[in-house]
Formats: C-alpha cells, structure tokens, sequence
C-alpha cells in the first residue's frame, strides 16, 4: 500500500490517523507473514498450530482490510483510483475467512458463513471482469496501474474459487481430505500475497545489499512451495505409505524363499 498523503493543513486528528492506519496495515502484514511460517512449522492440529492460525487470522484480516478500504483513495500513475489493489484486499480477506471458518464448522456441514463467502466471491469476480473492460477500453489498457490482463486471470481465480464454494454448498458440507486441502491452500494462498506484496513488491525498503537478489523471490514464493508439498502430502500420503508397506511385504516375502512368515 501507497503512503496515504494528508494535506499539509490537516488537523492533527486526521495526521495521526492516517499513520495509525498505516502502521496497523504493516503490523498485519509482518505479524502475518510471521504466524503464517509458525502454523506451517508446527505440528498440525496441535495448540500451537492453532494459535499461530488464530494470530494468522486476525493480523492478516487487519492488513488486508486496510488495504482494500484505503486503496481506492490511492492512485496510480496514470491517475486512476487503485481498483485492483483493493479487489485483492478483499480477496485476501474472503481467502483468509473462508480459510479459518472450513477447520472451525463441523465436518460435513455448512452455514450462513459458507452462502456469504460465496457471494462475495462472485461479486469480486465480476468486477474484475468489468474493471478488465474498462481497462480494455481506456487509454494504455490499464486502469490504477494494471492491464486488462491481470484483471481477467484474477477474475479466472475468484471464480474458480467461487465455484468450489458452490460445489461445498451443494453438497452440503465438506469432510475428510478435501476439507483439510480446502483449508491448506486458502491458507496458504493469502500468506503469497502477504509474502509476495512484501518481499517482492517492497524491495525499495529492503537493504540494497538484498534488492533483486534470490533470497527475496525465495521469500515471496515460499508458501506456493509449502502449499504444493502439503497438498501432495495431504492426498497422496496414504497411498504412497500403503504401497511402500505393500512392497516391502512383498520383499520380505520374497526374502524367504517364497513364504510369507
């Protein structure tokens, strides 16, 4: 997020406002990117797991919804209101929300939470696909400083994710290994933007010694690699151990001539 410029003749009410705002807004994001690394390290479904996501929860509700609330009072270069910024501030907040509350409902049911979630993401898809347009339609094919092209793939994953919405809502509930997935890479695609708006898209704060360097864009795309580990590990776990318990049943089978003790 942009500095959010207050005139020079501004109360001091509106000055320290403005900077309360922007320093919860970093706190967020930093407490975030911290709980979100401390969740993945410790055991899953332990007490300390679940503090670390309930600190991830709140920190990353915060900063996200600053910045979707205060980027539209910020503009681009080109002059525009920062459409895109805010929408995925929201984003953030519906992955993050829709993330917490598939471990906290029961297995196998759904609620008010669910219906909502899934209207908010339709709604922001469609205004990605309206905002894509009138980037489409105006001067450089931009609007706040993105192309028309960014909003139409953000519009792709909102949707994709309103729809798996929809899927849980028809059939009820979800249970079982789609749930814990479901909750894995909602959680970890809001650490990316965390990680990838800080390390990647703040390296002007960061020491010269590091900007542009490797160990920034490890930073950033870490929780992409940690979701893809989970996720193999999380469908495909079972069936791995099984058929390395079946095979080696079958060498030591073999390793006795033929019968099995």
């Amino acid at each position: 997020m942009n500095h959010l410029h207050v005139g020079a003749d501004s109360s001091w009410l509106v000055v320290a406002g403005a900077a309360t705002i922007l320093v919860l807004h970093i706190a967020g994001g930093m407490i975030g990117i911290v709980a979100g690394a401390v969740a993945m390290a410790c055991r899953k479904g332990g007490p300390r797991h679940a503090l670390a996501g309930n600190v991830f929860f709140v920190a990353m509700l915060v900063m996200a919804s600053i910045g979707a609330l205060v980027s539209p009072f910020l503009v681009s270069r080109q002059g525009d209101p920062k459409f895109f910024d805010s929408t995925m501030g929201f984003f953030t907040c519906y992955l993050v929300a829709t993330s917490w509350l598939t471990v906290r409902r029961k297995a196998g049911t759904i609620g008010r939470g669910e219906v909502a979630a899934f209207a908010v993401a339709a709604l922001l898809a469609a205004a990605c696909v309206l905002n894509g347009m009138r980037a489409a339609a105006g001067a450089g094919g931009q609007l706040g400083g993105f192309p028309a092209t960014g909003y139409y793939v953000a519009a792709a994953i909102i949707a994709l994710a309103a729809a798996l919405d929809l899927k849980v809502i028809l059939r009820g509930g979800i249970a079982g290994v789609p749930r814990i997935a479901r909750h894995l890479w909602r959680m970890c695609s809001a650490w990316f933007i965390a990680t990838g708006s800080f390390f990647l898209g703040q390296q002007r704060v960061m020491p010269e010694a590091v900007r542009g360097s490797p160990i920034l864009l490890i930073l950033g795309l870490a929780p992409l690699g940690f979701m893809l580990f989970w996720l193999v590990r999380v469908r495909l776990g079972k069936r791995l151990r099984a058929a390395l318990r079946a095979l080696e049943d079958r060498r030591n089978v073999a390793r006795a001539g033929g019968i099995e003790v």
